[in-house]
């Protein structure tokens, strides 16, 4: 890719790095559209969200890619500076997952949007800023007070720069998945939220741009969290309910020498109302229920749902998991 497009499919890929090469990428195309936004560094995790992204356009259809690490959800203190940064490589990885047996791109259009601070906030700092609501101030939110901020700043930006009609969301952020479906929703946006699940490692470990920053001890002490949720899973095949499974998976993170817990938490997916009594999620709910959709197995319903989600720092590096259980 070059900075406007292939020399070799000259229609068909493009990098853009300004609002108006991007613009001009994307001029006259009406074909179904899907955005994956990621801060680069990218691992199988986000070509999930780029196959993803391919299978809901179609062979004829158009998938951005933008590639922005975002400041606005970055605190003082925090890896903005050492966040890793590797477009080339994202460039060939990209090229890779999307171009088929024949060589062929596997999709009508591939195209890059890889701004600089600059070209997102050209007047400086938003003098209009977002506010994430409820959803914002518990968990990442108590531990980052102004990361959800940032994230719906650029995600609403993006959406109005790539004018997609779906975006792939990881399943890792639940909370951030969380907030931007209340933000779609809430100021309607026309845009469907797609969730994908978490690519994991084979050892268990869910894959992150900042597992590159473990040493070999380090990843081994990181494979508490995937251990704690499958121990919450477990729980919960045997029936138990949420202050029980959240014991039992703080119980193995507490047990692992190098881990330091920032939370254990059992909530609602999408209001993040605290279903385990810990304090930990919101206190009521902010949403409306489809009681359609949840209700007790003996009715034939689906059962309701939580999200077991841990958080730890382990040596420098803060990592966060999750998993979908089944209550009863």
């Amino acid at each position: 890719m070059t900075a406007s497009t292939s020399p070799d499919t000259p229609t068909r890929t493009a990098l853009a790095r300004t609002r108006e090469e991007l613009a001009s990428a994307l001029a006259g195309d009406d074909a179904p559209r899907a955005v994956v936004m990621t801060m680069g560094a990218l691992h199988q995790g986000h070509f999930d969200l780029v196959r993803e992204a391919a299978r809901h356009v179609g062979a004829d259809g158009t998938v951005v890619v933008t590639i922005f690490v975002n400041p606005l959800q970055f605190a003082p203190g925090e890896d903005l500076d050492a966040y890793p940064r590797t477009l080339e490589a994202d460039l060939d990885g990209l090229a890779a997952v999307l171009t088929g047996a024949d060589g062929a791109l596997a999709v009508g259009r591939l195209v890059v949007f890889a701004p600089t601070p600059e070209v997102m906030y050209p007047y400086g700092d938003p003098q209009v800023r977002i506010d994430p609501g409820p959803l914002a101030t518990v968990l990442e939110g108590r531990t980052r007070p102004t990361h959800f901020a940032g994230v719906c700043q650029v995600v609403l930006s993006l959406m109005h720069l790539t004018a997609p009609r779906w975006a792939m969301f990881g399943r890792k952020d639940a909370q951030q998945l969380a907030v931007v479906k209340a933000m779609v929703r809430d100021l309607a946006v026309p845009v469907e939220i797609v969730p994908v699940d978490i690519r994991r490692e084979a050892d268990g470990l869910a894959m992150s741009s900042r597992n590159a920053y473990l040493s070999d001890a380090e990843r081994g002490h990181a494979l508490a969290l995937s251990r704690a949720l499958e121990a919450g899973r477990a729980a919960a095949h045997t029936g138990a309910d949420a202050a029980a499974v959240r014991a039992a998976a703080q119980q193995v993170l507490d047990a692992e020498a190098g881990v330091e817990v920032d939370y254990v938490a059992v909530v609602d997916p999408d209001s993040f109302v605290d279903l385990a009594g810990a304090g930990l999620g919101l206190e009521t709910r902010n949403q409306p229920v489809d009681s359609a959709q949840v209700g007790s197995a003996a009715d034939g319903a689906r059962p309701p749902q939580g999200l077991l989600a841990v958080a730890a720092r382990v040596g420098s590096t803060r990592l966060i998991d999750n998993t979908l259980i089944d209550l009863p």
